[in-house]
């Protein structure tokens, strides 16, 4: 039985991919600020911007995902020094700190896989994306150097999505004009939902992926490639 351990697991991306694997009976542990919205194997409640140690987990961790992420949408006059440090936070060193601790509990697995998100705003310029686009940029880097470094025992990919319907995304599609306006900004004439993201997440760590490493992989509607 394969274990896995999801950053941010409580909502949204995260919360979609831990239902369908423990559907699938595989061990599922969540480390989140809040409380899950599902029974986990193993649940600790914990920050990852707080200074606290990583909980402490014994035995295998075959696939690692890191999910907590921000969508800090400001004019790039308005933003501040703070606004780029707590993107970065959140979406990259957040990340680091996760890896760094479960390092070693990912090379007991015969077949380890990390993966992370970043987002279609960073290889497609977008208005108002400056600072998410910086801290994602930063994190397709680190898949690359990551899977570079880690290879061939650990996996590194990324998933790249365009807007999707969770939670985070909310103000940007709180009404149905909004709604309408994101969809049809998409060639596939819609926004993400969870479902879209968890799938390519249980791809990437599943053994269906065993020849995939190091790649930033678009699960956009077809926002980075092509216009409708």
């Amino acid at each position: 039985m394969k274990t896995t351990l999801i950053i941010g697991a409580s909502s949204g991306i995260g919360k979609a991919l831990a239902n369908k694997l423990i559907k699938q009976r595989e061990t599922v542990i969540s480390i989140s600020r809040n409380l899950p919205g599902a029974s986990f194997s193993h649940f600790y409640q914990h920050d990852i911007l707080s200074n606290e140690e990583m909980p402490t987990l014994n035995g295998t961790i075959d696939g690692l995902v890191y999910c907590p992420g921000s969508i800090n949408l400001k004019p790039f006059r308005t933003l501040k020094k703070q606004d780029f440090l707590d993107d970065l936070e959140l979406n990259v060193l957040g990340a680091i700190k996760a890896i760094q601790a479960y390092t070693s509990n990912l090379q007991q697995s015969k077949k380890p896989s990390i993966v992370l998100f970043s987002t279609v705003a960073v290889q497609t310029g977008m208005p108002f994306h400056s600072s998410v686009s910086i801290s994602k940029g930063a994190i397709e880097g680190l898949t690359k150097a990551l899977a570079a470094e880690f290879s061939p025992k650990i996996r590194v990919n990324c998933i790249a999505p365009s807007l999707t319907q969770t939670a985070m995304a909310e103000k940007l599609i709180n009404t149905p004009e909004k709604l309408e306006a994101s969809n049809n900004r998409h060639p596939l004439k819609r926004i993400g939902n969870p479902m879209d993201l968890a799938n390519t997440a249980e791809f990437l760590l599943s053994e269906n992926s065993s020849w995939i490493t190091g790649q930033v992989i678009h699960v956009d509607g077809g926002m980075s490639s092509i216009k409708s």
